[in-house]
């Protein structure tokens, strides 16, 4: 059988909660706000598909350019080059911040 290639492989244990972190997210933790310049850390929350970035931008920090509707826009530096990504406020938390 051929192996898939969607956009969730080879997430098992990446995309996993622990048994107390499963439920309902923090409303906190959607209404927090970022301005331009903002550090923050791409922590993907498997609950939320939406706006979810690609596995390979998990656990890395980025700057925050500007929103686009709910979403910010984060700049990466990903082996040498700098990408620009659009990530919901669920899968972000601020650098060195709660």
């Amino acid at each position: 059988m051929r192996k898939s290639k969607g956009y969730r492989a080879k997430t098992r244990k990446l995309l996993r909660k622990k048994p107390r972190e499963r439920g309902k997210i923090k409303i906190s933790r959607l209404l927090r706000n970022y301005q331009p310049g903002d550090n923050v850390v791409i922590k993907i929350d498997p609950s939320v598909q939406k706006g979810m970035p690609h596995r390979r931008y998990h656990g890395r920090v980025g700057t925050v350019i500007g929103k686009r509707g709910r979403s910010y826009i984060v700049s990466v530096t990903q082996g040498g080059a700098v990408k620009e990504i659009v990530v919901r406020p669920e899968h972000l938390e601020p650098y060195g911040g709660s």
